[in-house]
């Protein structure tokens, strides 16, 4: 038993070594494009006189910064992520009272211009609250909603309808948050959830996301005994009517 232990132990080790490695290398990568234009742009600009151009390579290299500042936090949030969840302490989490709090607060804040939030039928009877419970670390699971809900308003249309659903299946607790906007590329439904990955919106600016909500995301549901997938609306591959998101958590509390 001892020695078996040991093998796993070491099994296990060494896959986190690994894991550690090919974070790293990807780190590497994602932090040089910005670094790069940031010191090509530091370069050229004593050497331009125009006001114009040195304008829009200062308005580069703030762009660059900002998306270098925006990558660390969230590669740190990514990093220290599944240490933190290990000692949190877990408590009962009222999703649907969750859901229902977050759909008005964001819409509050988005205002009536743009994409609508709404409930779904199993929300949207009466009073949503106290009739779906999990266990876990709450500003967590506020996390992971939040990302969903702001994705689905990124990839929504401007009179489109954000649909949040929750229903109970045998000892599941399934949250859905769908869209009406383009879908999900054929063949990406996994890929999404990798790390860096980004396909955003057509005219949306560069490098205003990191490309790791969806990882963490999945990240956290998993700490929970939980999963994540992504999925397209309709019957139609080829043209989806949106994209739908499910997460399924162990009921309990």
């Amino acid at each position: 038993e001892l020695s078996r232990a040991l093998i796993d132990m070491t099994h296990a080790l060494e896959q986190r070594m690994m894991a550690t490695e090919q974070f790293a290398a990807d780190v590497a990568h994602e932090i040089k494009n910005p670094l790069s234009s940031l010191k090509s742009a530091i370069e050229i600009l004593p050497r331009i006189e125009e006001d114009g151009r040195r304008e829009t390579l200062m308005r580069i290299a703030t762009d660059d910064l900002q998306r270098i500042d925006r990558l660390i936090t969230d590669i740190s949030v990514a990093s220290r992520l599944d240490a933190e969840l290990s000692r949190a302490t877990t408590e009962p989490i009222d999703i649907g009272g969750l859901l229902d709090a977050l759909s008005t607060i964001l819409q509050t804040t988005w205002g009536e211009d743009g994409p609508q939030m709404k409930l779904g039928p199993d929300l949207d009877q009466g009073e949503p609250a106290g009739r779906f419970f999990i266990q876990g670390v709450e500003d967590r699971i506020v996390q992971v909603i939040h990302n969903l809900m702001s994705n689905a308003r990124s990839f929504s249309p401007a009179d489109g309808i954000i649909l949040v659903g929750c229903t109970r299946q045998g000892r599941w607790i399934e949250l859905t948050i769908s869209d009406q906007g383009p879908g999900i590329p054929a063949g990406k439904e996994d890929a999404i959830f990798g790390r860096f990955y980004s396909d955003r919106p057509e005219g949306e600016k560069f490098g205003t996301h990191s490309g790791l909500g969806l990882s963490i995301s999945r990240q956290i549901v998993e700490a929970h005994g939980g999963t994540i997938r992504a999925g397209n609306l309709g019957d139609n591959p080829e043209h989806p009517e949106g994209a739908r998101f499910v997460v399924r958590l162990p009921a309990g509390g």
